[in-house]
């Protein structure tokens, strides 16, 4: 077995203690010192409690950085996670945080979520689905400013941008907008002083970059998209008279391997970021029906589908492909949608495949929705009564949502309807850790995953240096194995 010791053991006979290269030293060190943890590295947030507050335990004891998956869930849910993660961390712990998910078609939901952060003092947020700031987003940040007697400013509010596009990450990198913080002073939000402060600072130091990973995408190549926010990074602090070392870019999507692990603190990421492959942990809150089929997936056993929350605009997310028909369904009520005025203009085979998929009539589906929107949102309920192409949207998002619900709880009899968010990595990872003690799943924690993942990548740097300084490495040498940490 492999043990913790932090030192490489390659077993090369050309191996040269002087060389080594330890995890701790991969990544940015300003983000371990501000954060709180031994590596640069964060177990990512995976929406509607899948990353659960053991997930976050877990990670925090093992060093990493945890995101509890909060987004989606009730506010009363959410904080009797964070209970549960402050009960066994203690108060005011490091190197943990919550995700803040935008949600603009939930009116005041945000609002309550960063209202909940801000009253139980959450430390760090890592904000996702955001195309551009929100007045909750910059309220969160904000809120955590002050000034020191000695003129230093500090925070103790940090947010962890989630980004696919430069557009979006200059956002986050500039200060926030004038109008924003008068909004939020003239509401009482926040004080004067701090707005002051957030108007000369970026809304957020640690900027992740969301190459191609499960659910949200927009499937960017991570080479092509880390070096587009270190150019608007650049081009950013110039504009507005910034210290680009004081902003951070981190690297998620496709990490589910050494090799990508240690490809990405070679490009300059800050720290990485692992979503998919700790889905199949033993700390997820995926079913074990679930997890046992991500870890039949291969990398090309994935697929894109409607994403139930942005169903109409055609936006899509990346789901598990093998052994479900959910992605499949997904596109096709998307293409009946698009071609039918509702369900009465279907033909009756379209109607068949949807009742079925549904499985049960769409009136029963309809009763259900309607009950719903009628306590959450009766102006849309209002929409859909007097537009049947709408009411059949509103059917087949449930559909689409009911679909990760199945895939949490377990439901058997709806396996084929499983939407379990996966990027590549998942079947990288898979092809990887074949034979070895990581193949089974009673094995994959949190902390085996992360630490072979670290361990790997120092490893394979120490090699890529050597071989940089001019000794002949031989190919075999950056095969790393798999093993189990004690």
């Amino acid at each position: 077995m492999k043990v913790e010791t932090r030192t490489p053991h390659l077993n090369r006979p050309t191996e040269q203690a002087e060389s080594a290269i330890y995890p701790e030293w991969l990544g940015d060190h300003t983000f371990t010192r501000t954060h709180g943890s031994r590596f640069a590295y964060v177990v990512g947030e995976m929406a509607r409690g899948i990353a659960t507050p053991r997930m976050v335990i877990a990670a925090a004891a093992a060093g990493l950085v945890g995101f509890y998956g909060s987004a989606g869930l009730k506010p009363e849910t959410i904080a009797a996670g964070l209970d549960e993660i402050e009960a066994a961390l203690g108060k005011g712990a490091p190197a943990w945080g919550a995700n803040l998910i935008h949600t603009p078609q939930q009116p005041g939901y945000e609002r309550a979520v960063v209202d909940l952060f801000l009253s139980r003092g959450i430390a760090r947020v890592s904000a996702s689905a955001f195309m551009q700031l929100s007045p909750e987003i910059v309220r969160y940040s904000a809120a955590g400013l002050s000034r020191a007697a000695d003129g230093i400013i500090r925070r103790s509010t940090h947010v962890f941008a989630k980004v696919s596009r430069a557009e979006v990450a200059r956002q986050f990198m500039a200060p926030a907008p004038d109008t924003i913080l008068k909004q939020l002073v003239a509401r009482g939000d926040i004080t004067p002083q701090q707005a002051e402060i957030a108007a000369s600072v970026p809304v957020a130091l640690d900027i992740t970059a969301e190459a191609d990973s499960g659910g949200h995408t927009d499937n960017r190549a991570a080479g092509p998209l880390f070096s587009s926010l270190v150019q608007a990074r650049r081009e950013t602090c110039d504009t507005h008279g910034l210290n680009p070392d004081d902003i951070r870019i981190g690297l998620g999507g496709g990490i589910g391997t050494p090799w990508a692990a240690a490809a990405a603190f070679q490009m300059g990421a800050a720290y990485i970021i692992t979503g998919s492959v700790n889905q199949a942990a033993t700390e997820s809150g995926l079913s074990l029906a679930g997890r046992k089929l991500l870890a039949e997936a291969g990398p090309a056993d994935i697929a894109m589908a409607p994403a139930a929350d942005m169903f109409e605009q055609g936006v899509e997310v990346q789901v598990l492909k093998r052994g479900t028909l959910f992605a499949m369904r997904g596109r096709r009520m998307r293409e009946i949608y698009k071609t039918r005025t509702g369900f009465a203009d279907c033909t009756p085979q379209e109607q068949a495949f949807i009742e079925t998929a549904l499985g049960e009539p769409f009136s029963a589906t309809w009763e259900k929705t309607r009950a719903f929107m009628a306590a959450t949102n009766p102006k849309e309920l209002a929409k859909a009564e007097a537009d049947p192409r709408h009411q059949m949207a509103l059917v087949f998002r449930r559909y689409l949502f009911f679909g990760a619900q199945w895939a949490r709880e377990g439901d058997e009899s709806r396996l084929r309807d499983y939407q379990i968010w996966c990027g590549p990595a998942m079947g990288a990872f898979n092809e990887w850790v074949k034979g070895s003690p990581l193949e089974a799943l009673e094995n994959r924690s949190v902390k085996q995953i992360a630490l072979n993942l670290l361990d790997g990548a120092a490893q394979l740097t120490a090699l890529q240096a050597r071989r940089a300084r001019g000794e002949n490495i031989p190919q075999s040498a950056f095969d790393y194995r798999a093993g189990l940490f004690d």
